[in-house]
């Protein structure tokens, strides 16, 4: 897969890693998102459409074109939250 879509892949992961469909109720989180997905929180829900954009865009030839623009905003995000080093002088 692209690395334009890791980031929303990862927050996807730890996203459903920590609902409760999978802490409380024991499932698997594929289970989770194939059979349980309702139960899911909004968040989770809004980050497996921006999955499926993501990677629908991937296949798009005028956002190949562009670029991927979904997975480079979760990319923003992602760095917008870990700090940056600090520089060496």
């Amino acid at each position: 897969m692209s690395s334009s879509c890791d980031a929303i892949l990862k927050a996807l992961k730890e996203c459903l890693l920590n609902s409760d469909c999978v802490q409380k109720q024991g499932h698997l989180p594929s289970e989770c998102l194939k059979q349980h997905s309702n139960e899911l929180p909004e968040q989770c829900q809004l980050l497996r459409k921006s999955t499926f954009e993501c990677k629908r865009n991937m296949l798009d030839m005028r956002t190949r074109f562009r670029g991927n623009t979904v997975g480079m905003d979760a990319e923003k995000l992602r760095q917008q939250k870990t700090p940056a080093p600090p520089a060496e002088s």
